[in-house]
């Protein structure tokens, strides 16, 4: 029997397997501190204790996304390591904050199968949930994934393509979210003034800034959350494959994404929702992301005077400045475009 692991292939899965990940993760401050060094994420809640606990949390929670790629990264061995591409995402909440010297376990249910037409893989659906030490949920979520099938004789599985929500409803937020203090929010340390309503549904925002991915740096992010994905990683095999390079992680980009974001929306302090997203093409090392945000929604939350969620959809470009808001026209995208978030935040009131 091999002692070492060759991850699953598609023909591995079945729906209704359940997978528990290997390799708990105790989050530090050390990876607080790394994970602001890669992205230059300057939300102030998430960046310094005196700032969070004026508004009544303990102390400055681990960026939401932080958390995501984390849990994701443990289910990367199982779920993806033959992946081709991860495809995209629906359904995920942040139930609960993470805080530094938690640790982070996950656990994956094969949701769906379908082979492609090529025969040579297909795409793969599951359901990841991420818990900490006391066993607490503090986030799930839904990806697809195409996987490479090691015998393409076997014979295709009956297709099982789940029903996925198009948005979480409003109630489903704030969870993850102490009721806060808003009189302790200060506005020129956030480093905006406007709040939940200032923002209209509609309206578009240019973040305007630019930020050149290098090959050192995703690596290091690749390594960080422990994802162990040859796409990402492995320029030997890489090298041999149809873009003869590494793929950039697409969790990297929705990172910087939400860093650019900043300029625009500085006080939306926190994700409570990943709607759906779309990974539209492949980012390499020495392209420049560009990002640019529209409000789709704006909910007051059932019971929460203290803040309010807007949905936003936030387009990231390679190489192209987002002033004149490239995104679709017709059922084609911009080139340019390389990722389409639709997501909630929430902000204070």
């Amino acid at each position: 029997m091999s002692k070492t692991n060759r991850g699953n292939f598609f023909e591995d899965f079945t729906v209704g397997q359940v997978i528990r990940h290997a390799t708990p993760r105790t989050v530090t401050v050390g990876d607080v501190s790394l994970y602001s060094a890669l992205y230059g994420t300057r939300f102030a809640v998430q960046s310094a204790d005196s700032f969070a606990e004026a508004i009544g949390y303990p102390r400055a929670p681990v960026d939401d996304l932080l958390v995501f790629h984390v849990v994701f990264g443990k289910t990367v061995p199982d779920i993806s390591l033959n992946a081709v591409a991860n495809l995209g995402y629906a359904g995920g909440r942040f139930l609960a904050p993470v805080y530094p010297g938690d640790t982070l376990s996950a656990v994956s249910e094969v949701i769906g199968l379908r082979e492609n037409s090529n025969g040579q893989s297909g795409v793969v659906y599951v359901r990841s949930t991420g818990f900490n030490q006391d066993g607490v949920e503090v986030l799930d979520y839904v990806r697809w994934v195409m996987v490479r099938k090691a015998d393409t004789s076997r014979p295709a599985p009956e297709p099982v393509v789940p029903k996925l929500p198009a948005a979480l409803a409003p109630d489903s937020l704030g969870n993850a979210v102490p009721v806060l203090d808003t009189e302790g929010w200060r506005d020129d340390l956030s480093g905006s003034t406007a709040r939940f309503g200032d923002y209209e549904v509609g309206e578009r925002i240019d973040h305007v800034d630019g930020m050149t991915v290098e090959e050192a740096e995703h690596m290091i992010a690749t390594r960080l959350y422990q994802n162990t994905a040859k796409v990402h990683f492995n320029q030997f095999t890489e090298g041999q494959g149809r873009f003869g390079r590494r793929l950039i992680y697409g969790g990297h980009v929705i990172s910087i994404a939400r860093a650019l974001s900043f300029n625009g929306l500085a006080n939306a302090f926190h994700v409570a929702a990943i709607n759906g997203g779309r990974h539209v093409a492949p980012l390499f090392a020495g392209l420049t992301l560009h990002a640019w945000s529209e409000v789709l929604d704006a909910q007051e939350l059932p019971g929460r005077e203290d803040v309010g969620a807007l949905r936003l959809r936030t387009i990231a470009t390679k190489d192209k400045p987002t002033a004149d808001f490239p995104a679709k026209t017709g059922e084609e995208y911009d080139p340019s475009v390389i990722l389409d978030l639709d997501y909630w935040v929430l902000i204070p009131r």
